[in-house]
């Protein structure tokens, strides 16, 4: 009987331990570890929101520049062929 009690207090002292040791460990995390890991994850996304929006941001330019900016669309017919409009009248049968 005395063996029982026994091993009892020491697996209840033990697991006692153990979910102090877990505790301390979380707060420990929890307070020191995991601020720093946020911390990181918020300047990594600052500085790709930054490269973001400095690639978006078009050069500035002196006052007086001229520049087109755009793609020539290569589907478009050239409109300076002499060409005759020619008008069509329906016809009712």
């Amino acid at each position: 009987m005395i063996l029982f009690i026994t091993l009892f207090l020491v697996n209840f002292l033990r697991t006692l331990f153990i979910i102090v040791l877990i505790y301390y460990a979380i707060r420990f995390v929890s307070r020191y570890i995991l601020p720093l890991l946020i911390d990181k994850g918020v300047k990594n996304m600052q500085q790709k929101m930054q490269d973001q929006q400095r690639s978006q941001q078009r050069p500035r330019r002196p006052e007086g520049e001229v520049t087109i900016e755009g793609q020539p669309n290569p589907n478009k017919k050239n409109n300076n062929r002499n060409e005759e409009y020619i008008d069509f009248e329906e016809v009712d049968e």
